[in-house]
């Protein structure tokens, strides 16, 4: 299997086009490659599904960061899977291959009629995890509010055991054309409004619509190493398209919990510790809290405040490598001072700071030492 073109190289675009300049330029391709345009070449229908994919992904802000970050794996990671035939390019492009080839006579998307099977609408929800669960990964069963294809009629809009009719007004054309002078003029059908069938037993559940309001479970792979606001497509899990079109795409935009312990930098995670002069000048261990759960850190002696420590590849899973990589912890060492000492403790610290040769404040009297003189 050859390997992946860069999207920005099968549009011909660069990476520092705009939306308009992409939309453009898949109009071009599009047009060119499109399989009415020609006909049983099996290259020209790839070349159509690769510039689909390129454009699904660079025309959309999210997956195109994630795309210009990870390239192919940032999209995928997040649940883009690419395109798996031309029909369903059609049904994701409805409207975009109408406004192209609506009016040349093609059959693609464009080809079909307006009020005929329709596409759902997507769906867009927040969900929020907690910060592991993002660096970890997971599966989570969510509810979704959506309509779905009516049971009763299986989609039809047609009560159980009757079929909608075609159409007598447009021999279920969905359009009709009337003559005027020179010109003919191509509209939707008034009767059947463009589905080109009539329903003369709607169905009771659905009331002819072919769809109810139901709240669905779904299963929804949570990649690791996802961020806050990134945003995964589960396709066909949106609303339930019209007169036995195929469903819109479920848009799941992640927000994860902020942990205390870490600061999160990309791939990379920041925490703290805080210890002691003494464990500072002299070294310890420590336990620290990780991602992994808690662990010991070496200070070594002499360790100055500030100091950044770092494990490398105990932070977060890069998505572009689904886990085969992972940033760093830095941790960083916050040295604290006794804020009072006894006298004893004191005369200690004073006698090493001599011995050292440093200047430190002299030492306060207190009333006992100003009642002996001294």
């Amino acid at each position: 299997m050859s390997a992946k073109r860069d999207y920005y190289e099968v549009l011909e675009v660069t990476r520092e086009a705009s939306g308009v300049d992409i939309k453009r330029a898949y109009r071009k391709m599009a047009m060119q490659y499109h399989p009415d345009r020609n006909p049983g070449d099996d290259a020209a229908e790839e070349r159509f599904k690769e510039c689909a994919e390129a454009f699904e992904v660079l025309s959309d802000d999210q997956k195109r960061q994630l795309y210009d970050q990870f390239g192919h794996e940032g999209p995928r990671g997040a649940g883009f899977q690419g395109f798996t035939g031309t029909d369903e390019i059609f049904a994701h492009f409805g409207d975009l291959f109408g406004d192209l080839f609506g009016n040349l006579g093609f059959s693609g998307g464009g080809g079909r009629r307006r009020g005929g099977p329709q596409r759902g609408a997507d769906l867009k929800l927040e969900y929020e995890i907690p910060f592991l669960e993002a660096v970890e990964g997971s599966e989570r069963e969510i509810n979704v509010p959506r309509r779905i294809e009516c049971e009763t009629c299986t989609g039809t809009g047609a009560e159980p055991g009757t079929s909608p009719t075609k159409c007598r007004e447009c021999q279920g054309h969905g359009q009709v054309v009337h003559s005027q002078g020179f010109f003919r003029v191509q509209t939707t059908c008034p009767r059947c409004r463009g589905r080109g069938e009539i329903i003369e037993s709607p169905c009771k559940t659905c009331s002819g619509s072919g769809s109810v309001q139901r709240e669905s479970k779904l299963s929804v792979k949570i990649p690791a190493g996802v961020d806050d606001g990134q945003t995964l497509r589960i396709p066909n899990a949106g609303q339930a398209g019209a007169a036995g079109g195929p469903p819109g795409n479920l848009y799941v935009v992640l927000r994860v919990e902020p942990d205390p312990r870490f600061e999160r930098h990309e791939y990379d995670i920041v925490s703290e510790i805080d210890i002691s002069m003494f464990q500072a000048t002299l070294g310890t261990k420590v336990a620290i809290p990780t991602l992994e759960g808690e662990a010991e850190l070496e200070i070594d002696p002499g360790t100055q405040p500030g100091t950044i420590l770092t494990r490398r590849g105990q932070g977060i899973p890069v998505l572009e490598t689904r886990g085969r990589s992972r940033g760093d912890h830095h941790i960083r060492v916050n040295v604290s001072v006794p804020k009072k000492l006894n006298a004893e403790q004191e005369d200690k610290l004073r006698a090493l700071a001599e011995e050292l040769g440093q200047t430190v404040a002299a030492k306060k009297k207190g009333l006992f030492d100003t009642l002996l003189g001294r």
